[in-house]
């Protein structure tokens, strides 16, 4: 890994951010890059992440040991057959689109199994383009690695060694078995956010109370509905066989739900919160998951002049910076009165330790 050449064809917020990994584990690598936007290149070329700078898929492909598709999922596939004529003997073929089962299909109807290794970065940012990556972006995330029929186990390992690069966890899966699990964990969550925002939206009377009053665990379940239409669109369709499939057991299963209530089966709805609480509860907080975290907490302030300058100047004279900040008018699951939002775990931990040196009473978890 040390003397590799790493070409990247697109370069955003996980492109970037595994280029920076990279360069900060593996300084002697070469890094090639290309993407529409030149000048967010000339950008990472003067901040030493980029060495060359590509014009499109051609002839300075030769040099790269690994090639890595960074573009939005529907576009990945295009590329495979424009950069074939230009891989050296040894070469891989690796990507970081969150769907699998439509590029592996496109890898197989060209012939490029032996030299292509899916990959998923289980990582993300409410931010997005290369001015936004960071080196430690997949630090503890899944990175999710998925093998053609004929991949070699060397090159399993080669993608294994690429993931630990960037302090992410890698996982070897099926590309059809990585479909079927985010389409339940990730793909599903942000249907069903989207969806009951639209049904709050539909529900509400011209005096919209019912988004006046929406905070709390409403606020917190549909976040990800704040995502991007395009890139979810994107996923929708490249993942629809098993979107469907989970769909319709969720469906079912808040038919049972409703059948319960109708019934007033007490039991069965106590049941319904009792088994779902205690499988939340066994999942681990210390790894991320497909969906992006929320790094916030609550404030218990009193609202009065200056409480909030207070606050922001404390956080501001140490260099963190704040997302968001606001006032929580609905505290029915005890909630603080502020809740702060931040870009990263990093800023969010720093925030607390200095908040809590103020004697601030600040409650996570809500």
């Amino acid at each position: 890994m040390e003397d590799l050449t790493f070409g990247f064809i697109g370069f955003g917020l996980i492109g970037g951010s595994l280029a920076k990994s990279i360069r900060k584990h593996r300084p002697q690598a070469r890094i090639l890059a290309y993407m529409r936007s030149r000048h967010k290149l000339e950008q990472a070329q003067a901040d030493g992440v980029v060495d060359e700078i590509l014009d499109g898929v051609g002839e300075p492909l030769r040099q790269c040991d690994v090639i890595i598709l960074c573009t939005p999922v529907e576009y990945n596939a295009g590329y495979l057959e424009a950069l074939r004529p230009y891989l050296k003997p040894g070469a891989l073929v690796t990507d970081v689109g969150s769907t699998k089962t439509s590029i592996h299909q496109a890898v197989t109807e060209l012939g490029m199994e032996d030299v292509f290794i899916g990959g998923h970065p289980m990582a993300g940012s409410e931010k997005t383009g290369y001015e936004n990556a960071t080196d430690h972006l997949l630090e503890n995330a899944y990175y999710i690695i998925t093998p053609t029929a004929r991949s070699r186990q060397e090159d399993v390992d080669r993608m294994v060694a690429v993931a630990k690069l960037a302090d992410a966890i890698p996982i070897v899966l099926d590309y059809r078995e990585h479909d079927r699990i985010v389409a339940a964990i990730s793909h599903l969550p942000h249907l069903i956010a989207s969806s009951l925002v639209n049904l709050v939206r539909d529900a509400d009377n011209r005096d919209e109370m019912m988004k006046k009053l929406a905070a709390g665990g409403f606020k917190d379940i549909t976040r990800i509905a704040s995502s991007s239409p395009e890139m979810w669109e994107q996923i929708c369709m490249t993942n629809t066989e098993n979107l469907t499939a989970v769909l319709k057991d969720y469906i079912s299963s808040l038919e049972e739900i409703l059948s319960s209530l109708e019934r007033r089966d007490s039991p069965a709805v106590y049941r319904l919160f009792d088994t779902s609480r205690a499988y939340r509860n066994s999942i681990s907080d210390a790894v991320r998951g497909s969906v992006a975290p929320d790094y916030s907490f609550t404030v218990d302030i009193v609202d009065e002049p200056g409480a909030i300058s207070t606050l922001s100047c404390i956080l501001s004279a140490r260099g963190i910076s704040i997302s968001n900040i606001g006032i929580n008018h609905n505290r029915e699951h005890g909630e603080g009165a502020l809740r702060i939002r931040f870009y990263d775990e990093a800023s969010m931990d720093r925030a607390w330790e200095a908040l809590k040196k103020y004697n601030y009473e600040l409650i996570k978890g809500v």
